[in-house]
């Protein structure tokens, strides 16, 4: 499976605050990271909404939901994947993260 690219883009504010991060997030962590074919995207997605969600941080999870919808990973399996996480980092971090997916 080729990797796909990331087209979700970063807000102007953003880039107008940040420049050189936004510059990096486009270029390395979007070209370059999400498009190493060592992993698929739809892998990269599953890892990805695991550390959000192992770190709490419910912010980033829409954009990368919708990029994981995208990379193919489906309902089922962010399903499974939220009781899975529940025995291993938390039955609140794993809800977090439900509650992202079904809100």
């Amino acid at each position: 499976m080729v990797n796909k690219p990331i087209t979700e883009k970063l807000s102007p504010k953003f880039k107008d605050f940040t420049p050189d991060l936004s510059s990096y997030t486009d270029n390395i962590l979007f070209k370059e990271v999400w498009l190493d074919e060592k992993l698929d995207s739809k892998t990269r997605s599953i890892v990805t909404l695991t550390i959000l969600a192992t770190l709490g941080n419910t912010e980033q999870m829409p954009f990368h939901l919708e990029i994981a919808y995208k990379n193919g990973v489906t309902k089922d399996e962010l399903s499974a994947l939220c009781t899975h996480l529940a025995f291993y980092i938390g039955w609140p971090q794993a809800m977090a993260l439900l509650n992202k997916i079904i809100l």
